[in-house]
């Protein structure tokens, strides 16, 4: 997996004004551009669309000092005007492509980006598979943005509108793996990028045999392996660092890849105030 992430730095870097076909290059390298777009979120801390707008921008700003027209080194850099050029390079460097090309600056420069795997092994990751047949999770969904790190306040919200009764009538119809109350993220932008919208559900699993009430969203999913990762202590932040770890440290030495599916989160045992808990992080995974 490092050395696909780098193979793609590296087609960026060589291409800035082009496409990148993050899937093909994934699948001659053995894997699936759902992963790898996952994996490069996590570690790089951006999407790749956006460190390739951040590239491109940083190198773009080098070609305005100076007299070559504008709309040139617009469509060099994959823009077809320079009205969108210059609204992706101010999001970049938050000054015009004008005031850079009468004061040079100031510039804000994304460096290339070069991935290295380092792992301690000094904390064992508390992880197992688990093979599951086809189930639906049930509950209430809502539509809220990506936050990847501290309390949620948008699903808080959203749990907190449930009456005590619901999430008790909830509880029963759990039937199978995972068991228990569950908050489940689906329909996940592919790049993972922190603030676009996911679809939240509240909800139990529950086998496909079982009929699922009238007033009820449902997600199916599709039978397969899960990697099952267990964290102990403060809430949400070891739930939140394990989820990080997962593509640091886990994915890079075992031989699974993300699948496309939902990802879970069942909560084993918690503090009153819901500071410290223990819980499980489901994701879908298959072999790489």
């Amino acid at each position: 997996m490092i050395e696909l992430l780098n193979r793609l730095v590296d087609e960026i870097e060589a291409s800035l004004g082009e496409e990148h076909d993050v899937d093909a290059l994934a699948s001659a390298m053995g894997t699936t551009g759902y992963h790898a777009r996952r994996m490069f979120s996590s570690l790089a801390g951006m999407p790749v669309s956006e460190y390739v707008r951040r590239r491109r921008m940083t190198v773009a700003a080098a070609d305005l000092v100076g007299d070559e027209d504008l709309l040139t080194i617009a469509v060099r850099y994959g823009y077809g005007s320079t009205e969108a050029f210059g609204r992706a390079f101010r999001a970049v460097h938050g000054v015009s492509h004008g005031d850079v090309r009468r004061h040079g600056g100031p510039l804000r420069s994304q460096p290339q980006l070069r991935f290295r795997l380092t792992v301690e092994g000094t904390t064992p990751m508390h992880a197992r598979i688990v093979e599951q047949p086809a189930f639906r999770l049930v509950g209430h969904a809502t539509r809220v943005p990506l936050q990847y790190h501290g309390v949620n306040p948008h699903i808080q919200e959203h749990i907190a509108s449930l009456p005590a009764e619901e999430h008790e009538r909830l509880k029963r119809l759990s039937n199978t793996a995972p068991a228990g109350l569950l908050q489940v993220s689906a329909d996940v932008d592919a790049d993972y990028a922190e603030g676009s919208e996911l679809t939240y559900l509240h909800g139990v699993a529950i086998t496909m045999a079982t009929d699922v009430p009238d007033d009820l969203d449902a997600i199916e999913v599709e039978a397969g392996s899960w990697a099952v990762f267990r964290t102990v202590g403060e809430h949400p932040a070891a739930l939140q660092a394990a989820w990080a770890a997962t593509a640091t440290e886990w994915f890079p030495s075992n031989p699974w890849r993300l699948r496309p599916g939902p990802s879970l989160v069942a909560v084993l045992e918690r503090s009153p105030d819901f500071t410290t808990a223990t819980c499980e992080l489901w994701l879908p995974v298959e072999r790489d």
